[in-house]
């Protein structure tokens, strides 16, 4: 036992010792003065004044208090048989006023109470009240056959103490009144007392057990108060002592304590009862043993036991050579038809029960025989008693084989350690407050396999039922369905969820913080072209054959795990026992070898695939999260193929530093294009020939705090890669078109580049229709506008953006390609794209009159464009060297520094008003391609100062 509940149990014990004590100092009062009241009966009380006043009015005033109690305990108590003890308190009422009337007689004016007297009256009156008191307090029937029993049981006990009456006194006491002449209502007083004795013994016989279990204590004091003086009326109607007796013999003390019985009743019994609930709540976790139900058996033999009595009445006649009385015989006769009769009725009342209690049992063995679940029943030593047919469906063993064997030897023993403690701790705790548990387990099957089995249990006896059932279903169900969330349909390996807590156990463990311990990041190089060439059903096979790879590779108890799509992740877990160096050292040869390994061909269908692998590596530092950790060799991964892929990247902290103020960048690109600090510029594009103005080329630039527009080339790149490149783009495209259209309208009819990223066309937020709705909100014509496309890309469809470019052609919009003589895509984009011109890269044009190579290559270049009937335009000529060389070249025209920078709205309008821009040389060469108004794109990105406006 605990500590807190052996002081609770102390406290319950030191309370009920004091409830014991305070409990019988009232019962000590009684007793001392219904003693003190016997002994002065006894010897006389001194004098015959004393023991007239104390056999009269003492008894009296007993009666008296008896029912004042009874009233106020009826009044003041909330109790279901208030009726009863107000009807007890009227009887006791009535037996201190015939004392009282008596004592009037005896001690008042001096002289022998007459016969009948008002006494008498009151005398009599105390047996009704009493008689339905007792029906009050018995427990009623709930059936008619119930009610009759009662009243059967209640004469047969009346109708045999009657018998036994009349036989021994009550029938001499009525020939001596007949033979002395006494009148009828002397005759009527002398056999009414004996009378209404028997009926209310036969009532405290007949209901003492069928009382109901309320209040019990006070109900049992109550009874023994009647019974006691119910004695003393009996005694004082027989013969031999009513003739001797007189007030104050010791006689009137039985009636005195029956009295004083009645009044501590309600009140004593009530604080027994407390101490009781008191002594049941100390040791109500201490066993009891089990008792022969008593009252049930004397209930039952109560009719016999009456049947008997009467016998014995008429026996005694026969014995004593009298003549049977026909009072004797025809009550005899009377209680043992009514014994018949009850006989009766109890046989078809048993008949009854036993065909409800075969029908019960009937239901109960179908439900139990019927039932999916396995019934067993096992003994407190955990034999099992009793087993259901079912066992021979689910187990697969006849029931009979597993009745009398160990519960124990059909448990797992893996499980039986738990099942044995659930067990204890079940049937330690309080019935009251767990009354079931659920135990799951493993059960041996007639097969010699292992069952997943749920059982409830319940108490039985001191032993258990257990309801189990089969739910090795359930378990597998359950079980794949973990698998299923926790690896990838796919290949089998474990998904992001799984890595990321295989990760925080290493990281958690007794290594945490180990710099041996790393997480690598893998994306395979070159697979989204795969799976769109070949389809996306190989692209499963080479990732299926990607992942058994990965899993071959890696050590038994490192994680391969797919994070989805192409992305692969491995935890190397360190190795504490080797020095640092050795473990990092490790791990940069494993992820070596993965790269090798998933870079080797892949065998899809009758073909080969060739792809390589990114992998980026992050070591585990002291503190380090699993998610930090995943992010580090996530950048690492990223920086891996933005320098070149297939090769391995470690993490430094440099890269997470670059992110945040990519970040911050980002953030800042968000708020200018918000609040509007993007301005719009234009790089006129001029003549080579003639210096005139051809086109003007849009540029965007952001206007800085200090109110510089500049073009950081690292921001572009932000934009470009951002979420809010698309709406960089619309704003750019829509500013140059509606400055374009007021241009028009002030007489400079010159046209406008605008440079997109070819993925920038194909998104679902740039239709087609968008730039006619454009041109015919500003009113410029079609013809005004080139769209640039740079086609460095290679995520780009050319598929999809030759049908786009197609349809902006149709529109009227004329297409340039930037950057042309750059790019793995530059030959394919010229065969395939329907491009009008063709804008050489700064990157050429920079070389081409130091470089004999470059100028060879820009000549050719050149040439193609002139054979296949495209304008040229050079980006970035910047001295004048590089338009003469251009020239000769025949290139026709040009945008850089050798002109004019890129120009605000009021610059640029002097330059159109102007018209032409002053060209080096003599007599420049015949253009290829004739003159006219070409639009053109932006050129440079280098950061380009302008004055502010």
């Amino acid at each position: 036992m605990s500590a807190p509940a052996s002081t609770r149990g102390a406290l319950l014990a030191r309370q009920s010792g004091a409830g014991r004590i305070s409990a019988l100092l009232p019962q000590l009062v009684l007793g001392l003065v219904c003693g003190g009241y016997a002994v002065g009966a006894a010897t006389g009380w001194g004098s015959a004044q004393v023991a007239l006043f104390m056999g009269d009015f003492g008894l009296s005033v007993a009666a008296l208090a008896a029912a004042v109690s009874c009233f106020l305990f009826a009044r003041a108590a909330d109790i279901r048989f208030r009726p009863a003890w107000l009807l007890f308190s009227l009887s006791s009422l009535m037996a201190s006023c015939g004392n009282a009337v008596w004592g009037w007689y005896e001690c008042v004016r001096g002289v022998q109470v007459p016969s009948p007297s008002l006494a008498d009256l009151f005398f009599l009156c105390f047996a009704p009240p009493a008689i339905v008191g007792l029906l009050v307090l018995a427990k009623r029937p709930v059936t008619r056959a119930g009610w009759v029993c009662l009243a059967l049981d209640a004469w047969l006990i009346g109708g045999s103490l009657l018998t036994l009456s009349w036989s021994l006194a009550l029938a001499h006491t009525a020939h001596v009144a007949d033979a002395e002449g006494d009148s009828v209502a002397r005759a009527a007083l002398s056999l009414a007392y004996p009378l209404l004795d028997i009926v209310l013994v036969s009532m405290v016989l007949a209901l003492h057990f069928r009382r109901s279990s309320v209040n019990r204590a006070a109900v049992n004091t109550a009874i023994a108060a009647l019974a006691l003086t119910v004695l003393c009326d009996a005694l004082f109607t027989s013969p031999l002592l009513r003739q001797t007796y007189h007030s104050g013999q010791l006689l009137d003390a039985g009636w005195f304590a029956g009295s004083l019985l009645l009044a501590y009743a309600p009140w004593g019994a009530a604080r027994d009862a407390d101490n009781a609930v008191a002594d049941a709540d100390a040791d109500r976790d201490a066993p009891r043993p089990t008792s022969r139900p008593i009252a049930g058996s004397l209930a039952a033999l109560t009719p016999y036991l009456a049947a008997a009595v009467c016998t014995l009445g008429i026996l005694y006649n026969v014995i004593e050579g009298r003549r049977v009385d026909r009072v004797v015989v025809f009550t005899g006769c009377t209680v043992v038809l009514a014994l018949v009769v009850r006989q009766g009725i109890m046989l078809v009342d048993n008949i009854a029960l036993t065909q409800e209690l075969a029908q019960k049992e009937n239901h109960f063995r179908s439900l139990v025989q019927g039932s999916s679940d396995v019934i067993m029943i096992a003994a407190p030593s955990g034999v099992l008693r009793y087993v259901s047919p079912a066992a021979a469906g689910v187990y697969g063993r006849d029931a009979d084989e597993l009745v009398g064997a160990e519960l124990s030897s059909i448990i797992h023993p893996d499980d039986l350690g738990r099942v044995v403690h659930e067990v204890r701790r079940f049937l330690a705790a309080p019935p009251g407050e767990e009354p079931t548990t659920r135990i799951e387990c493993r059960f041996r099957s007639g097969s010699g396999d292992w069952l997943n089995v749920e059982s409830t249990v319940n108490r039985h006896q001191g032993g258990l039922i257990l309801n189990s059932r089969d739910v090795t279903e359930r378990v597998r169900l359950q079980a794949q369905l973990q698998h299923n969330a926790e690896h990838d349909p796919l290949t089998d390996l474990p998904n992001r969820a799984l890595f990321t807590s295989r990760v925080r156990q290493a990281l958690g463990g007794r290594r945490a913080g180990d710099a041996g311990t790393a997480v690598l990041f893998i994306d395979l190089d070159g697979f989204k072209a795969a799976n769109d060439r070949l389809g996306h059903q190989a692209g499963d096979e080479l990732l299926i054959q990607a992942a058994r790879r990965l899993q071959e590779s890696v050590r038994a108890w490192d994680t391969a795990a797919r994070l989805g799509g192409d992305e692969f992740a491995a935890l190397i877990v360190g190795d504490a026992g080797r020095e640092q160096g050795a473990r990092e050292c490790q791990v940069h040869e494993i992820a070596d070898r993965l790269r090798l390994t998933l870079s080797e061909p892949y065998r899809i269908g009758a073909g080969e695939v060739r792809v390589t692998a990114s992998i980026g590596v992050a070591f585990a530092e002291p503190g380090i999260t699993p998610n930090d950790l995943m992010r580090n060799a996530d950048l690492a991964m990223y920086r891996a193929k933005a320098a070149g892929k297939n090769r391995v990247q470690l993490y430094a902290p440099q890269m997470q530093a670059d992110v945040v103020r990519r970040s911050e960048l980002a953030t800042r690109l968000r708020g200018a294009l918000r609040d509007g600090e993007f301005a719009l510029l234009h790089q006129p594009v001029v003549h080579l020939a003639t210096g005139t103005v051809a086109a003007v080329a849009a540029q965007a630039r952001w206007r800085s705090a200090q109110g510089i527009l500049f073009t950081p080339a690292e921001f572009l790149r932000i934009a470009e890669d951002g979420d809010r490149t698309a709406e960089l783009g619309r704003w750019l495209l829509e500013e140059a078109v509606e400055q374009a259209a007021d241009r028009a309208r002030a007489g400079h009819q010159v046209s406008v580049a605008v440079r997109l990223p070819a993925r920038r066309l194909l998104d679902r937020g740039f239709p087609a229709g968008s730039v006619e709705a454009l041109l015919t909100r500003y009113g410029l014509p079609s013809g005004a506008l080139m769209i640039e496309v740079a086609d460095s890309d290679p995520r780009v469809s050319f598929e999809d953006l030759e049908q786009r470019l197609a349809a902006l052609r149709r529109l009227g919009v004329r297409i340039a390609l930037d950057g042309f003589g750059s790019g793995y895509a530059a030959i394919n984009a010229l065969r395939r794209l329907p491009i009008d011109v063709l804008k050489l890269d700064r990157g050429l044009v920079e070389g081409v009159v130091e470089s004999a190579r470059l100028h060879k290559i820009t000549s050719g270049l050149l040439r193609i464009a002139c054979d296949l009937g495209m304008q040229s335009v050079a980006d970035g000529v910047d001295v004048p060297e590089q338009v003469l060389a251009l020239r000769a070249m025949g290139c026709t025209h040009g945008q850089g520094a050798a002109f004019s920078g890129p120009l605000d709205e009021y610059r640029l309008r002097r330059a159109l008003a102007r018209g032409t821009f002053p060209v080096p040389g003599g007599v420049p060469a015949q253009p290829v391609l004739a003159g006219g108004s070409i639009p053109s794109l932006t050129g440079s990105h280098a950061e380009t100062p302008v004055p502010p406006t």
